[in-house]
């Protein structure tokens, strides 16, 4: 029998990034804005066609990493509303509503675990895949600074609750100014296309940048209750990647 130390569990592949982009926004923004013409695929068609990369993408990714998010389950179930709706022929209004709910109600999910023992915030910014989370606690402890640093997951907290409330509000926004043809024609799919690229500029970027300083401030406050360097708190495959 081998005296060597069992292997720990292998760790969930990340998520690649720009394969999410193309099958998410890029593929479908193209299908919905070239194929939706009567003498092509046709609005009905497409717009399936075009759902059919983000739902694929999501159920592959499952597969492959073999990891539930809740974030990506919410994302796939609003792609399904969003096919559900056009086919109902339903306002532009209950879009709205649609894309303003996905980050409102991750928001508040985030909001309402910050009290309890597993609160979600540590899934967005204090996460054992980029951060040295049994390190960063044994070094809390044994300073004895375990309060001061929920404080500061808490602070954390609210501002990435921001970043989803700002978000929500900016989908809404985006999403009457520019869906404004019936659903199920190719006017609305090319509407809906322009949509989801404008989403990046405008959503996406101020969003990611609250969250970002939120991580910042994070990592400032680790670093002034463990007295660990940086490298010290990330995550040692996370430093392989870097180096």
């Amino acid at each position: 029998m081998s005296d060597s130390p069992a292997s720990p569990s292998p760790r969930a592949p990340r998520e690649n990034l720009l394969v999410n982009l193309i099958c998410t926004i890029a593929v479908p923004a193209l299908i919905l804005s070239k194929l939706s013409a009567p003498e092509r695929l046709g609005p009905v068609l497409a717009l399936l066609v075009a759902l059919a990369f983000p739902i694929g993408y999501g159920i592959w990714d499952f597969v492959q990493r073999k990891k539930f998010n809740f974030i990506a389950g919410i994302g796939f179930a609003s792609t399904l509303l969003t096919g559900g709706f056009a086919l109902a022929k339903l306002d532009g209004l209950w879009f709205a509503v649609k894309e303003a709910s996905v980050p409102l109600v991750i928001g508040l999910m985030v909001l309402l675990s910050m009290k309890s023992r597993r609160p979600l915030i540590r899934e967005f910014i204090y996460n054992d895949q980029v951060i040295d989370v049994p390190k960063i606690d044994a070094a809390l402890d044994a300073r004895g600074v375990r309060a001061d640093f929920e404080r500061l997951l808490a602070r954390a907290g609210w501002l990435v609750v921001a970043s989803f409330m700002v978000s929500a509000v900016l989908n809404f926004v985006l999403a009457r100014w520019m869906l404004t043809a019936p659903a199920s024609t190719p006017e609305f799919n090319a509407q809906l296309a322009k949509m989801q690229i404008w989403s990046w500029p405008v959503i996406v970027v101020p969003s990611t940048g609250m969250m970002m300083v939120a991580l910042f401030q994070l990592f400032g406050g680790i670093k002034r209750l463990t007295g660990l360097d940086l490298e010290e708190i990330l995550h040692p495959h996370a430093q392989q990647k870097k180096d």
